[in-house]
C-alpha cells in the first residue's frame, strides 16, 4: 500500500510538470497576447508591459520562473508588503520581528493581467470556496438521487418503477443545465418566491444551483448505477448468497450493491474535480461568484497567469481525487490488491 501511494504521489507530480510544460508553451504559440486589443496599444505601451511581466525573455526562461515561483519555497526578511506579484498562498512567520521577521513563503501563481490589484492567489481565495460548496452539494444530491433511482430501477426491473426511474434519468440527460436552470429559477424564484433567484448570500441561495447542477448528473449516476447492478446480480456469487438462505436485503446491500459502485465511483473521481472547480454555465445563470468564469474568461483574455492557474487547479483536483478512487476499490471490494 505504502509503494503504490508514493508510486501514484510520484507520477501526480510528472503528470501536473506535464501539463503545465504543455499549457504554458502553448499559450506562447497562440496568436495574439495578453495586451492585444480591438484598438492597439502604442507600442511603447507594449513593450513597457512585457518588460513589466517579463513576457520579453525567452520561453523557457520564462517558464522556469513561474514554475519556480511555484515549486520553491522561499524565506524573506523583513516586513512584508502587499503585492499582486508577490502574493503566496502560503505564508508562515519563523522568528524576530518588524524589519528582522522572516517569513517561510510558498506557491505564488502571479498577478492577473487584467487587474493592477489582484492576484491569481486573490480569485482562488475570494472564489474557490463558493465553487467548491457549490461542488460539494451538486455531487451530494446527485448521490442522494442517482444512486437510490438507479437501485430501485434494477431491483424492479421491467416494472413502473423501472420505467418512471429510466425516464427521469433520461429527462435529465436530455434537459442540459442550460435549460433546467431558467426553469428553476422562473417555478421556484419568480412564480412561487421559494427560493432565491441569484446570488450567494446564505444556505438558500445554493438550493437552486445545487439541484440544477446536481440533478444532471444524478441521471448519469442512475443508469450507471442500474447497468451495473443488473450485472452484478446475475453474478454466480449471488444466486449462491441466495441458495445459502440469506435474505434478500443482505444479498442485495453486503454483496451485490458494494460491488456495483464500482463503475460509479470510478466516474466520481473526475466528476468531483469538474463540480469543485466551477462550472462556468451555472454559476452565469445564477449569479454566483465562482471560479467556472474564469476558465472562459481568461482564454479570451489570454491572461496566461490565470489561465495556467485555472487548468493547474482542475489538474492536482482530478489527480488527487482519481488517486482516493483507486484507493477506494480496496474498500468496496476486497479482492483488489495494489501492489
Amino acid at each position: 500500500m505504502g509503494k503504490f501511494i508514493t508510486r501514484r504521489i510520484l507520477w501526480m507530480f510528472l503528470v501536473l510538470f506535464v501539463i503545465s510544460l504543455i499549457t504554458f508553451f502553448l499559450m506562447r504559440n497562440v496568436p495574439g497576447g495578453p495586451f492585444a486589443r480591438e484598438k492597439p496599444l502604442p507600442e511603447a505601451t507594449v513593450k513597457l508591459l512585457n518588460e513589466k511581466y517579463n513576457l520579453d525573455a525567452p520561453v523557457v526562461e520564462q517558464y522556469l520562473d513561474y514554475i519556480g515561483d511555484i515549486v520553491l519555497p522561499r524565506i524573506t526578511t523583513g516586513k512584508l508588503t502587499p503585492s499582486s506579484a508577490e502574493d503566496y498562498l502560503v505564508s508562515i512567520p519563523l522568528s524576530g520581528s518588524g524589519e528582522d521577521q522572516k517569513t517561510l513563503q510558498w506557491i505564488n501563481f502571479g498577478p492577473t493581467y487584467k487587474s493592477r490589484s489582484r492576484s491569481v492567489n486573490d480569485i482562488f481565495r475570494e472564489n474557490l470556496p463558493v465553487s467548491f460548496q457549490l461542488g460539494v452539494a451538486a455531487l451530494t444530491i446527485a448521490l442522494a438521487i442517482g444512486v437510490p433511482l438507479g437501485t430501485i430501477a434494477a431491483l424492479k426491473r421491467n416494472t413502473i418503477y423501472d420505467y418512471i426511474g429510466m425516464g427521469t434519468a433520461i429527462l435529465g440527460v436530455s434537459f442540459p443545465v442550460i435549460i433546467t436552470a431558467p426553469v428553476l429559477q422562473y417555478l421556484f424564484g419568480v412564480q412561487w418566491g421559494l427560493v432565491p433567484v441569484t446570488g450567494w448570500e446564505g444556505p438558500q441561495y445554493a438550493i437552486l444551483p445545487a439541484f440544477a447542477l446536481g440533478f444532471v448528473n444524478a441521471a448519469l449516476i442512475a443508469r450507471l448505477t442500474r447497468a451495473s447492478l443488473l450485472q452484478v446480480l446475475n453474478e454466480d456469487y449471488i444466486r449462491t448468497a441466495r441458495a445459502k438462505g440469506l435474505t434478500e436485503r443482505s444479498v442485495i446491500v453486503a454483496h451485490a450493491l458494494r460491488n456495483s459502485l464500482i463503475p460509479v465511483v470510478t466516474i466520481l473521481g473526475p466528476l468531483f474535480a469538474a463540480l469543485v472547480t466551477g462550472t462556468f454555465v451555472v454559476e452565469t445563470i445564477f449569479g454566483i461568484p465562482g471560479m467556472g468564469r474564469y476558465f472562459v474568461t481568461s482564454i479570451t483574455g489570454r491572461d496566461y497567469p490565470v489561465i495556467m492557474g485555472t487548468i493547474l487547479l482542475y489538474a492536482f483536483f482530478l489527480v488527487v481525487m482519481n488517486l482516493l478512487v483507486d484507493l477506494a476499490y480496496m474498500w468496496i471490494d476486497p479482492r483488489i490488491r495494489f501492489d
